[in-house]
């Protein structure tokens, strides 16, 4: 039986199999998706030999950067990003070939433009800098869209630390992307540290999570007014895009 997955570290909360399974169950594929927690990315070669039916997985946070140290080939996004999210396994030779594609940027492309469309142009905050936020802003690139990363650590030209957030940077930066996983399940009780009320009716608020539907970021930036979307179609789209590269010859 042919195998698909997830790797990550914290899995509980993953839509994934459920629309996986289901699409293999629709279309009559004698297939299985299954979830690998995993407490570091170097167990990734180790469940790709121990899984002869294994022909393709997603990597969730935190490993779509350390990943790359175990691929064989990346395409052009994974390069330019430094994250991979996508893993087609071939199997033609003794030793399994695997291959990285970055599909988050396909999803959040897609979820972006159907969240502002027909907005105009904004200026981006995104909240973080690991293998997420780098797909976030090699679209944000793509669409000519200003950003500043925004994180806890050392801060270069592009980047702030969040209590350098205030009513004049928000006053210019009108999107704001969470990127990170803070508030996602099960630690729905945490939010990223913004000034939330400085936030209005002028400001748009886009979280990668999609469980819980709406985490505090979202429903804070609501209670202001701002305009919010979660990553639920983001994921949808790029797992459409996975299931793509894993059926390719």
């Amino acid at each position: 039986m042919e195998m698909y997955g997830l790797v990550g570290k914290k899995l509980s909360h993953s839509f994934s199999p459920r629309y996986f399974n289901g699409k293999f169950q629709k279309l009559g594929i004698k297939a299985e998706y299954r979830l690998f927690e995993i407490e570091s990315a170097d167990r990734i070669p180790e469940i790709v030999v121990q899984n002869p039916g294994l022909k393709g997985l997603n990597v969730n946070v935190p490993y779509k950067k350390q990943v790359l140290a175990y691929l064989h080939y990346t395409d052009r996004p994974a390069q330019e990003t430094g994250a991979v999210n996508t893993i087609k396994i071939n199997r033609k030779n003794k030793e399994p070939e695997l291959r990285g594609y970055n599909t988050d940027i396909v999803g959040f492309e897609y979820a972006l433009q159907l969240f502002l469309k027909p907005r105009a142009r904004l200026k981006a905050l995104v909240l973080g800098t690991g293998g997420s936020a780098m797909s976030v802003a090699w679209v944000l690139k793509k669409l000519d869209v200003p950003f500043v990363f925004v994180s806890r650590r050392s801060k270069d030209k592009n980047q702030m630390g969040y209590s350098d957030i205030d009513a004049k940077i928000l006053e210019e930066y009108k999107l704001v992307v969470n990127a990170t996983p803070v508030g996602m399940y099960p630690d729905t009780d945490q939010f990223p540290q913004i000034p939330y009320d400085l936030l209005n009716n002028t400001h748009f608020l886009f979280d990668l999570i999609y469980n819980p539907g709406e985490t505090l970021f979202l429903k804070m930036g609501k209670e202001k007014g701002a305009a919010i979307s979660n990553g639920l179609e983001m994921l949808k789209m790029q797992a459409r895009a996975s299931w793509n590269i894993w059926r390719q010859p």
